[in-house]
């Protein structure tokens, strides 16, 4: 914020006055709040136990107790467009985020970059005199930007956050993530052996910047965003915790969504009239074209499941549940942090998921969810050979449909699906201990877009006109603060909804949706498609279509929705097919080539800036420099196999190449000949290029460990939370104590130690799944009793 020289100049500085106000640094209002904004990943409206659920989170609870709990809020059904929305307060077309970052289009809708025009939250409190601090997951970069070799204006460093420390893509490995400190790769501080978790390391970095700012400044507030990846596939936790929840599950979805929907009553979430939505409600239906309704979007009944199958499924469920309550014992370190620095009582926590529960893993789940984005249908067959490793470092995992469905309790559909309920209602709680003195529920209609605009009523701060030279799109959310005091206070009047060929309106109580399957492939045709008409006050879960019997009030909905869908740029929308919107054409930095050259202790290169060698023939070469018989190991590898295999000892390869055809052909990897070449339309983080990995086992004797120092965490105090707080609600089947982890001082029953090291089975070369960072040298020294290192000679080139 510049401001004009007030001071005096003259020929001498004696005779001159000094002001030091355009230059200072921004100081925030007296007594202003901080903010922690927790945001969960793929965790639906029903799983929580606060909501009727089974997946305790008593830390959760420990805010709703002193909170406003939320039952009428409401997200854009994927990802990026709400997390978008989440720190700008513009609806997602707005932003350009119409889908995920990956699947961008190139139009004003849906380009993957967020304008300066919508300025996010953390840039306007940081010019204020917020401190600005984000851990976990971004997921709002454009696929090209994801590298080292491009501009970083759509980091989280470079859009208003002071500290990063998490991944930029959509999804990581838990137990070897893709990590970005500020704007530099890096490794994760130690392995899943030595008990490294992401959601504890994100929540350990969270702390530590706070702390570095108040060791310097006390009484300045902080704003931090806090993205878990839990519980977005895949669904990675230590075994103790998923054990836990042994047998929870075992009833089936079907009679789990009869003992949550009878708990929502219970609390109050739902209103008693409210009704359960049947399974599979648009199994039969046809689009316009006579095509069926796709069975990755069904529920098998629990009842058709083999014994063998039902085993596998809730094991599935106990994975998830396990892997929510241990990112909310993360949850439970910053309250205590908070609580024991004296911050919690002036500290705004907003609490949400991003969208509704994932039916990414299709009917049968998976034990490798990037089957499923390469149509690869699971088999019950080979998912039961990795029942007693899901969650470990051996699996990808993702539950069955039936679990989004049954964790979206009463609604139908999931994520992907803005049309309903299943995939747009999503828990919110929001607590401030100084101002909101009495807890309770908010029936008030509220959106992702709304929560900017609350924040900055609440902390006095009012959206600048001009930010950075770009003059601003006003705010189109609409603050809810008044309801945090005010029950009866009036909820949001109007909200519109597009995505991935999904649309809905609602407006004063009615809803509108289209029917039609997402994208992929969504139907289409949509001038002449069919519309469903809802009114939400009577049937929250959209169990009756009333389209037939008011005929004017849909029509006056649909005209608005188009109406709304001209003013926030929704056209044009998306109907492609998998394959198409993997071939679009994006920007790319550099031209494709034909030769492309890797060399060691590089950084990892993304996807979608490394060599294509999908569906064409390619060969790999490494040159090494080998200075004794002992060296012997792998120099690069890549292959459905290549994890599981150990290697004996290292040889670093002073260069790699890859030579691609100059045209696509039909063959398959050499990699891997038994399985087509297929391309994946997720995130870049999973597929990278070949480099030297030298934490790949044990038997690498010759490669430098980098040294892990576990930061020390205050001995938990007294809380002023109520003791309530860790009392289940829940009023399923009990869980059984043999497999309830012990407790420790300090902590909520039932929840095992955070820092203890996993107890998965230990499996040879196991270590090769990572996806941190790790430096290969060519100054690498042999440790005593080694092998000695092999030496890759300083500007080695690698050919392709």
């Amino acid at each position: 914020m510049s401001k004009p020289f007030k001071g005096t100049i003259n020929i001498d500085i004696k005779d001159s006055t000094p002001d030091w106000a355009p230059y200072a640094q921004p100081v925030p209002p007296e007594g202003a709040p901080s903010v922690v904004y927790v945001v969960l990943d793929d965790v639906g409206f029903s799983a929580l136990e606060p909501y009727g659920g089974a997946i305790e989170v008593p830390n959760i609870k420990r805010i709703a107790d002193r909170g406003l709990k939320f039952t009428n809020f409401h997200t854009t059904a994927l990802c990026s467009p709400t997390r978008s929305c989440l720190l700008t307060g513009r609806n997602h077309t707005t932003n350009g985020m119409a889908c995920i970052s990956e699947a961008s289009s190139g139009f004003p809708n849906a380009n993957g970059h967020i304008p300066l025009e919508c300025a996010m939250a953390p840039e306007v409190l940081g010019e204020r005199g917020w401190s600005t601090f984000m851990v976990g997951k971004w997921h709002l970069c454009a696929e090209d930007e994801e590298n080292l070799a491009s501009v970083r204006q759509q980091w989280p460093v470079g859009r208003g956050f002071e500290r990063f420390y998490g991944f930029l893509g959509a999804e990581t490995n838990q137990w070897y993530p893709d990590l970005v400190y500020d704007n530099h790769p890096v490794d994760q501080p130690k392995t899943p052996e030595e008990g490294y978790h992401l959601s504890v390391d994100i929540t350990d970095k969270a702390i530590s910047f706070i702390r570095d700012a108040k060791a310097v400044a006390p009484d300045k507030p902080f704003f931090l965003y806090y993205s878990f990846g839990a519980g977005h596939a895949p669904h990675q936790v230590p075994k103790e915790w998923a054990d836990k929840y042994k047998g929870t599950f075992d009833m089936g979805y079907e009679a789990y969504r009869e003992l949550v929907f009878a708990n929502q009553k219970k609390l109050g979430i739902l209103p008693d009239g409210a009704e359960l939505s049947p399974i599979n409600p648009y199994g039969d239906l046809t689009g316009p074209k006579g095509q069926p309704w796709p069975e990755q979007d069904t529920v098998r009944p629990w009842d058709s499941l083999s014994a063998q199958e039902k085993k596998l499924f809730a094991r599935m469920a106990e994975v998830y549940a396990g892997f929510v309550s241990h990112a909310d014992a993360q949850l439970g370190q910053m309250l205590d942090y908070l609580q024991e620095s004296g911050q919690l009582e002036n500290t705004l926590i907003v609490l949400v998921s991003d969208n509704g529960a994932s039916g990414e893993g299709g009917p049968n789940g998976s034990v490798n969810e990037n089957k499923f984005f390469n149509g690869i249908p699971d088999t019950t067959e080979d998912n039961l050979k990795y029942l007693d490793v899901l969650g470990s470092p051996l699996t990808y995992n993702h539950y069955p449909t039936g679990w989004a469905w049954a964790f979206n309790t009463p609604f139908k559909m999931w994520k992907r699906y803005a049309s309903y309920q299943g995939g747009t209602a999503d828990p919110m709680i929001v607590s401030w201990p100084k101002q909101i003195k009495t807890a309770g529920i908010r029936r008030q209609y509220t959106h992702a877009t709304d929560i900017v605009p609350t924040i900055y009523d609440c902390l006095g701060v009012q959206m600048p006109e001009v930010y950075r030279g770009a003059t601003q799109i006003p705010l189109e959310g609409e603050s809810f603060a008044a309801s945090l005091h005010d029950e009866n206070a009036p909820g949001k009047q109007t909200q519109f909804y597009s995505m991935l060929g999904t649309r809905a309106i609602y407006h004063d109580g009615w809803k509108a949706a289209s029917v039609s399957r997402a994208s992929p492939d969504a139907w289409g045709e949509f001038a002449t498609q069919r519309w469903e008409l809802f009114n939400t006050e009577t049937d929250p879960s959209e169990c009756h279509d009333l389209a037939g019997q008011h005929p004017g009030k849909l029509a006056e909905l649909v005209a608005l929705w188009w109406t709304e869908a001209g003013k926030y740029q929704a056209l044009p929308l998306e109907s492609r097919n998998a394959v198409q919107i993997l071939l679009t054409e994006r920007p790319q930095l550099a031209k494709p080539r034909n030769q492309y050259v890797y060399y060691p202790g590089c950084e990892e290169v993304p996807e979608s800036a490394a060599v294509n060698i999908r569906n064409r023939s390619y060969a790999i070469s490494a040159e090494v420099t080998i200075d004794t018989p002992a060296a012997a190991g792998c120099c690069s590898r890549t292959g459905a196999g290549s994890a599981a295999t150990p290697c004996t000892s290292r040889t670093a390869s002073s260069s790699t190449t890859i030579t691609t055809s100059a045209s696509s052909t039909s063959t398959s990897s050499p990699a891997s000949p038994s399985r087509p070449a297929t391309a994946s339309c997720r995130p870049p983080s999973r597929n990278r290029a070949p480099r030297c990995r030298p934490k790949a086992c044990s038997a690498c004797t010759s490669t430098r460990r980098r040294s892990a120092r576990p930061r020390s965490r205050p001995s938990p105090a007294s809380s002023p939370w109520p003791a309530k707080a860790s009392t289940s609600a829940w009023t399923g089947p009990s869980r059984s104590p043999a497999t309830t982890p012990a407790t420790r001082p300090g902590r909520s029953p039932a929840a095992p130690s955070t820092r203890s090291s996993s107890t998965w089975p230990a499996t040879p070369g196991s270590t090769w799944k990572r996806k941190s960072r790790p430096r290969s040298r060519a100054t690498d020294k042999p440790r005593a009793g080694g092998a000695e290192s092999v030496r890759a000679p300083a500007g080695t080139e690698v050919r392709s």
